[in-house]
């Protein structure tokens, strides 16, 4: 486990597929034609969580949807890629056209992928998780398996290890907790005792 941390620590940028990363993968039609996804809320928090501390986010995925647009922008997400199904070229295309000021390569990417258009850009880059419910060979070539499938928390544990290695996981969850004021609140009686 030590060793994701470390590979985690060293992320800059972490890059998304949707189907199957973000959403369970599956594409749902209304009756009028209408494509609709479902997108796990611990997800987003975890996300959000990364542009705290100035990480970055990209969603790289083969089709193009409004949706993406929607929950991207709700969440945070730095950049997106839609409509490409050469991940390794949307990948390479979008590294080119950061500010050089950010000194990001391949090697400072977090890449998550789970079918066969996303092993390429998988291989390319510094630390490349996947889910469960992968694609056999995206397993095989993977740094790391999720606990939890797509579209049901993956990406939050993913989120959840490059804070620990970059070392803001405990300053994350004390903003969500009562512990950090209880200890100060401990600090301040025992200096007044």
């Amino acid at each position: 486990m030590q060793d994701l941390i470390k590979k985690a620590g060293q992320v800059k940028l972490l890059v998304m597929d949707v189907d199957g990363i973000l959403s369970n993968g599956q594409i749902i039609y209304d009756a009028n034609g209408t494509e609709t996804k479902a997108f796990s809320v611990q997800d987003g928090v975890g996300i959000k969580s990364l542009a705290r501390y100035g990480i970055l986010t990209a969603i790289i995925t083969g089709r193009s949807s409004p949706m993406v647009d929607k929950r991207a922008a709700e969440i945070g997400v730095d950049y997106i890629v839609q409509g490409r199904d050469d991940k390794l070229i949307a990948l390479n295309e979008l590294l080119a056209t950061l500010d050089s000021a950010l000194n990001i390569s391949a090697a400072d990417c977090a890449y998550m992928g789970d079918d066969l258009p996303d092993i390429k850009a998988m291989q390319t880059v510094g630390f490349a998780p996947t889910v469960p419910n992968a694609h056999p060979e995206v397993i095989k070539r993977s740094h790391m398996v999720t606990t939890r499938a797509g579209g049901m928390g993956a990406v939050r544990e993913i989120c959840d290890l490059i804070l620990k290695g970059h070392g803001h996981y405990e300053d994350f969850i004390a903003h969500y907790t009562l512990d950090a004021a209880k200890a100060d609140e401990e600090k301040l009686e025992d200096n007044w005792s």
